[in-house]
């Protein structure tokens, strides 16, 4: 990767999540990381969600907030004297707030490798369109 002067490589951390209300459950609790690209027809949005499965994996639309929630257990069990350990193991959730241009009927995610992609499409009306001009 070629970079000019001005240009850092930053790598980001998990980013602990600071819960509105008390925890029932142990541990710590991420904000995923995510990208946001649109296009006329569509808004994909790629959460990033290391080790999470996908049986351990929410997505809930209700009351036009979509929510992601996820778990990531330490499931990889080794033998010896822990030399270092930065791995953290715990739970994934983000909340969006969904405008009207979404159809929330046609929502799709898949997750693949660790990012959770979602596709929201725009409603047939909040999609650009040329109007042709009639004459006479």
């Amino acid at each position: 990767m070629i970079m000019s002067d001005n240009q850092e490589l930053k790598v980001r951390e998990k980013q602990a999540f600071d819960a509105p209300a008390e925890q029932t459950k142990p541990g710590p609790v991420f904000t995923p990381s995510v990208d946001i690209f649109e296009t006329e027809k569509a808004i994909t949005l790629l959460a990033d969600m290391p080790g999470v499965k996908a049986e351990d994996l929410m997505v809930d639309l209700r009351d036009d907030t979509l929510t992601l929630a996820g778990e990531v257990s330490d499931s990889v069990k080794t033998t010896g004297e822990k030399v270092l350990e930065e791995y953290q193991t715990g739970r994934y959730y983000r909340q969006f707030s969904l405008s009207e241009v979404i159809d929330q009927e046609k929502i799709d995610a898949k997750l693949s490798d660790g990012v959770l992609r979602l596709t929201l499409p725009k409603v047939e009306k909040a999609t650009p369109r040329r109007i042709a001009v009639q004459v006479g």
